[in-house]
């Protein structure tokens, strides 16, 4: 936008006296700032007054709900060991300072938990996300989500978003496809779900979260990175034709097969009127009609990949049956009996759902109606397939059990508009069931350069199913049997970068190289934290095949296999994560690597020295202050510190920190947002004067009062922008030593404090966490 462009518009608004400002501050009805938009679209209510979607005497309470702007929902990450104090802090802190709250001449009513989500792990209010943002008196609670959102602490997610991974019903071990992750909400709660054990580092499971966009490949690998797994890995594809992967089992290659598989589809989003207003103006019946050829297409290509007992979720944000039921039904009857339909009534007590339907007809976009496929003219053939209608034959219809479906309808739990499908496999697809050329050389290749091999685990790997065309069967085959790709292998290194970028592609990505048995990176590394033996050092990757080595990054040992086996085939945007990080100062210790607080949940377990154990106030200095001196501390953590003790049989909280030991000094390297999150679970109030007035006063009362447990966060700011310019640095009279520092977080018995934090000029997750520099955890206090 030009110079002139922006100076015509400011004069516009200036001549309307600010109207636009005033109708954005309306309040409730205004939602998200679209006051502008008028609610009515007559198309709609003709099409699904039509389809009888709505039960009789129900339709006036669903149009009065779909005009109403959506209620913010959150939900707590379930599997982090602070959950329950998140929770704790959530109920007796910030739902409490709601009550009698009045906003735009509205009553604040009290959130309340999800009746039909786990623990009471997620939330709803009446409140709007705009009047979250907007609204002064909700200021500190809307900064206490920004905050613990970025830690990856909660997750403001839209109700009905959580209901498929729910009902995928997913365990540790089980290898998972997310085949349209983007933006990846519901990918974090997959994630979840697979570390539900918080003590075992590393899930026999994994997933792999997939999107089409290049972009939001980006933004999905930043949602997963606030997870800090190692058993994750985002990847760019069309779902439609997603590549199959193999890995290797005692030396046989085997293709891939899910446990379990997302295909949240793209759709239409006519359910997701209450926050996106501006699909009332743009709804039509042409939308869904575009898009029920690729959402067959996907959830084809996604049972394909199912392996049999395994379970799939289709699930759609629309309404309309041309997305939901037309594509569940069309594959059912391609499937000829290998899909099942489950019926997952019982699955989540207290979720209100009416049944799928069993007949409905299709409208073009000038109003007219086809009620079977020979009703449609050749010239309307182009947009309307046969898939599209219902089935005729009635004892197929009824075999087919659509009322399995759930439909979520808005107004019966104040939610937006869902489509959830759960399908089992029974048997082979009939399309698969032939054994592909490709996989038969492998196979044959494999039995003749190994031993016999062991039976492989057939509840996730199978050896025959998968299509592929002749033309692709033999290019893949010659890459494979290529001694140039085998000897890449051996040498660990996954996906070389071709010699030009492509732009037309997205970015080019940096290969990932695993290190070799005898890289001499490894020994000082193990030697400086006593890494236990059973540390699985063949799963530390690189980004670089030349030059000096910066970064470590760890994954699991089934997402290595996964890696070295298909990088061929497989664009890989980002997967592992950080543990170590080079800095300069330590090559003169015996070790030029620090701990990544990232990344330190999952050494832990393996690191047996440079561990310090530290009580609750030390913790709080650690926190609120860039680089206190030694004589601060506690004279316990003072001997703790300079005798480095070993790790504690026992943690009464389990927290981990990274930090740095110099001569005088210690200092904790951990993002802003993470060392908030544990200060209020320490019942430490930080707050934030907005007022010059208040900004001066917060000085003058100091930058942390023990007594009265407060923390003044823009104090906090400026250590945090010193120690990221600061980044391999300590102070000039210090010894750069690294450690690993022990603290304790008391239990949820512990009083609440006034908290506030705010998420004003707060960077990514990735690129805060970059700049830490060493490490610490937690014990008893």
């Amino acid at each position: 936008m030009g110079r002139r462009q922006r100076n015509r518009q400011r004069e516009n608004r200036d001549r309307s006296g600010g109207a636009g400002r005033d109708r954005d501050q309306a309040g409730w009805a205004a939602g998200s700032g679209y006051s502008e938009i008028v609610k009515e679209n007559a198309l709609f209510e003709r099409y699904y007054r039509e389809l009888r979607l709505v039960p009789p005497g129900e339709w006036e309470c669903f149009m009065e709900a779909l005009r109403e702007p959506l209620p913010a929902t959150l939900r707590i990450t379930g599997y982090k060991s602070h959950a329950k104090e998140i929770l704790h802090c959530l109920k007796n802190k910030y739902f409490k300072e709601l009550q009698d709250q009045v906003v735009d001449g509205q009553k604040i009513e009290m959130p309340q938990p999800l009746s039909w989500y786990p623990e009471e792990l997620a939330w709803h209010t009446n409140l709007s996300r705009k009047i979250l943002r907007k609204s002064p008196q909700l200021e500190k609670f809307h900064q206490f989500l920004v905050s613990e959102t970025e830690c990856g602490n909660i997750s403001r997610q839209e109700a009905v978003s959580m209901i498929p991974p729910l009902l995928l019903n997913v365990q540790p071990h089980h290898k998972i496809l997310d085949m349209c992750a983007a933006p990846g909400s519901k990918t974090a709660q997959l994630i979840e779900m697979l570390h539900a054990d918080m003590n075992v580092s590393f899930p026999d499971g994994f997933v792999i979260a997939n999107d089409v966009d290049n972009k939001r490949c980006y933004l999905l690998v930043h949602q997963a990175k606030r997870l800090n797994s190692p058993c994750i890995m985002v990847v760019n594809h069309d779902a439609s034709s997603i590549p199959s992967l193999q890995i290797d089992i005692d030396g046989r290659k085997e293709v891939i097969f899910y446990d379990r598989i997302l295909c949240d589809v793209p759709c239409s989003g006519d359910g997701t009127m209450r926050k996106n207003i501006d699909v009332w103006k743009k709804w039509t019946t042409q939308n869904s009609l575009h898009l029920h050829g690729l959402q067959l297409r996907i959830a084809t290509r996604g049972v394909e990949q199912l392996a049999e007992g395994g379970r799939m979720v289709y699930s759609t944000c629309s309404l309309n049956p041309v997305e939901n039921e037309a594509v569940i039904a069309a594959l059912l009857e391609r499937s000829q009996g290998a899909l099942e339909l489950a019926d997952v009534s019982s699955e989540l007590p207290g979720l209100k759902w009416m049944p799928g339907i069993t007949q409905w007809k299709v409208m073009i976009k000038d109003g007219q109606w086809f009620a079977d496929w020979k009703e449609v003219p050749p010239n309307r053939q182009n947009q309307i397939r046969p898939t599209m209608f219902p089935i005729k034959d009635e004892e197929k219809l009824q075999a087919m059990h659509l009322e399995h479906c759930l439909r979520i309808l808005p107004h019966h739990q104040n939610t937006g508009g869902f489509f959830v499908a759960v399908l089992i496999k029974k048997s082979p697809m009939p399309w698969n069931k032939r054994q592909p050329k490709l996989q038969r050389k492998l196979s044959q290749r494999a039995e003749e350069a190994a031993e016999p091999a062991v039976a492989a685990d057939q509840g996730s790997v199978e050896t025959v199913e998968e299509p592929a065309a002749e033309a692709g069967e033999t290019k893949e085959a010659q890459e494979l049997l290529d001694p140039d790709v085998e000897q890449s292998k051996k040498d660990g290194v996954c996906g070389p970068p071709p010699s030009k970028k492509m732009k037309l592609f997205g970015f080019k990505e940096d290969p990932f190289v695993f290190l070799s048995e005898d890289d001499p990176l490894f020994p000082p590394i193990q030697k400086f934290y006593a890494l236990d033996p059973s540390f699985p050092k063949m799963n530390l990757l690189t980004r670089t095949q030349e030059g000096k080595k910066r970064q470590l990054y760890m994954v699991s040992k089934e997402i290595r296999n996964v890696l070295l086996n298909n990088s061929e085939r497989l664009k890989v945007i980002n997967t592992g994560i950080k543990v170590w990080s080079r800095s300069s100062d330590g090559e003169q210790f015996g070790c030029a690597f620090r701990l990544a607080q990232e990344g330190i949940y999952t050494l832990y377990p393996f690191i047996n020295a440079r561990i310090v154990n530290v009580c609750i106030e030390d913790v709080q200095l650690l926190l609120t202050q860039e680089n206190p001196f030694l004589s601060k501390f506690s004279d316990e953590t003072h001997k703790r510190v300079k005798e480095m003790g070993n790790k504690p049989d026992t943690l009464q909280c389990p927290i981990v920190l990274c930090g740095w030991h110099g001569k005088t000094s210690l200092r904790a390297f951990v993002p802003k947002n993470e060392r908030l999150h544990y200060l209020r679970m320490m019942g430490v109030e930080v707050f934030k004067a907005k007022r010059k007035e208040e900004n001066s006063e917060s000085k003058s009362e100091g930058r942390i009062q023990n007594n009265a447990g407060q923390v003044d966060e823009e104090e906090m700011d400026k250590e945090c922008k010193a120690m990221e310019q600061n980044e391999s640095s300590t102070e000039m009279d210090e010894e750069p030593v690294q450690e690993l520092v022990e603290g304790s977080v008391p239990e949820t018995e512990n009083k609440i404090s006034d908290v506030e934090s705010s998420g004003e000029n707060a960077k990514s997750h990735e690129n805060v966490q970059s700049r830490d520099v060493a490490n610490f955890s937690n014990t008893k206090n």
